[in-house]
């Protein structure tokens, strides 16, 4: 005869399998909050892995803007430094070169060919160190951090009040800003020139350099510019305008109408060779009597409209870096022929 089972063996088995439904519960609660500490875990260690990223693109950034601007000084001292010694001497010097011909002549006697042909080399042992003309170029505009809203007078002795400065137009397919695209072509420019023999006095070097129209003007002049080019471009409401100008003040202007003349000329060659290296429809030389920037100019002085950042075709030739060598160089051959 079998037995029944006792009360107590029945509890101590529904006992027995409720500490290991308790244990599976609970074992299997402790997995998922491991499973979930640990995805959490990574989620933080990515983040982790992210901010280390970027502050180390961060600090490569400031390691390279720090050498540039420390290599830009070096070469600003060292132009400063060879730009001083040449106005010194030369008020003294039987040799002083009056006449300014083009550093491209060959009526000097002392220019062999070989000569010649290492003008467009760059660098300290070119012969026509600190004999080439001095060029002042501005890079229109600067960048939307820098405010240069207050006013100044549009000439000398003008009641006239215009802005220091602004940032100019931008590609409206591209999205370049124009203060950048000058710069760009700017320093580019500045290249060719220096290889070419010429000395270059630049009224900026990056984006953020608060100077005015007024400024700039004066600052190329009193480091010896004998001409002054304001590198700009050109923008309106249709989309449908394409093509470059250059402007000079007009015979009539109040302020500089003795400069009117060479203006036109430096403006033209200009204007001819860009148009000629970049194939730009050629706008013409047009008058303008209410531009700061020419009216404080003492020297012959001309804006380039390089082309139209609102229309489609200019404006994606002119982001391309490759054709603003283009650019440049129709720019940088527009003032040999302006010495030629």
């Amino acid at each position: 005869m079998k037995r029944k089972p006792s009360f107590i063996s029945i509890l101590l088995v529904i006992t027995g399998l409720l500490c290991i439904a308790s244990l599976f519960f609970f074992g299997f609660n402790t997995y998922q909050q491991i499973v979930s500490t640990e995805k959490d875990l990574n989620g933080v260690m990515d983040q982790v892995s992210q901010e280390q990223q970027k502050l180390k693109d961060s600090a490569n950034l400031y390691t390279n803007a720090v050498d540039q601007k420390q290599a830009e000084n070096e070469l600003q001292e060292k132009r400063a430094s060879g730009t001083t010694e040449e106005h010194e001497r030369a008020p003294g010097s039987e040799d002083a070169d009056s006449s300014k011909t083009s550093v491209f002549s060959r009526k000097d006697a002392g220019v062999t060919q070989e000569d010649e042909e290492n003008v467009f080399s760059s660098g300290e042992d070119s012969i026509f160190d600190n004999h080439g003309h001095v060029i002042g170029i501005d890079p229109g505009h600067q960048g939307y951090n820098v405010d240069m809203s207050s006013t100044e007078p549009i000439g000398p002795g003008s009641s006239e009040m215009k802005a220091k400065a602004s940032t100019g137009t931008e590609g409206s397919y591209t999205g370049l800003p124009e203060y950048q695209l000058n710069l760009d072509v700017s320093m580019k420019l500045k290249t060719i020139l220096e290889s070419r023999g010429y000395q270059v006095i630049m009224t900026r070097t990056d984006n953020d350099t608060a100077i005015s129209n007024k400024e700039r003007a004066e600052y190329v002049a009193a480091n010896g510019a004998e001409i002054y080019v304001r590198i700009h471009a050109n923008g309106e409401d249709s989309h449908t305008s394409s093509g470059a100008l250059t402007m000079a003040p007009s015979p009539e202007n109040p302020y500089i109408p003795e400069l009117s003349e060479e203006s036109t000329q430096l403006s033209q060659c200009i204007l001819d060779s860009y148009c000629q290296a970049t194939g730009f429809a050629n706008l013409g030389v047009q008058y303008y009597d209410n531009m700061t920037g020419i009216n404080w100019s003492t020297v012959p002085v001309t804006i380039i409209e390089m082309g139209f950042m609102t229309n489609q075709s200019d404006d994606t030739l002119m982001s391309d870096s490759s054709f603003q060598d283009t650019m440049a160089e129709g720019i940088a051959n527009g003032i040999d022929a302006y010495f030629g």
